[in-house]
């Protein structure tokens, strides 16, 4: 019983290992869909709105990009982009 024992152990440990649950991004996926939104050019582009931008357009993230911010160039469909000017009014949105 004792060599049992001492043989499963290091399965059982590794099995623990494994069990970490989901993914982060489980589930189905949300993509954005900027059409709706585009009420929102020329508003300022406070966090309120912002906000009221993603829920409208279905997205899952959002980020708000300033004139000569550097941003990745990556993909997301469930990505609101929300272009604001050095006034900080929406200047355009977008998916991706």
């Amino acid at each position: 019983m004792k060599l049992i024992a001492t043989t499963a152990l290091p399965f059982l440990l590794l099995s623990a290992c494994a069990m970490d649950g989901p993914p982060e991004h489980s589930g189905p996926a949300r993509a954005c869909n900027a059409g709706p939104v585009q009420q929102f050019v020329g508003r300022p582009g406070s966090a309120k709105v912002v906000a009221n931008a993603k829920r409208r357009a279905g997205a899952r993230t959002v980020r708000r990009i300033t004139p000569g911010m550097m941003v990745t160039m990556d993909f997301r469909a469930d990505r609101l982009n929300v272009y604001v000017d050095a006034q900080g009014r929406v200047e355009r949105l977008s998916c991706g």
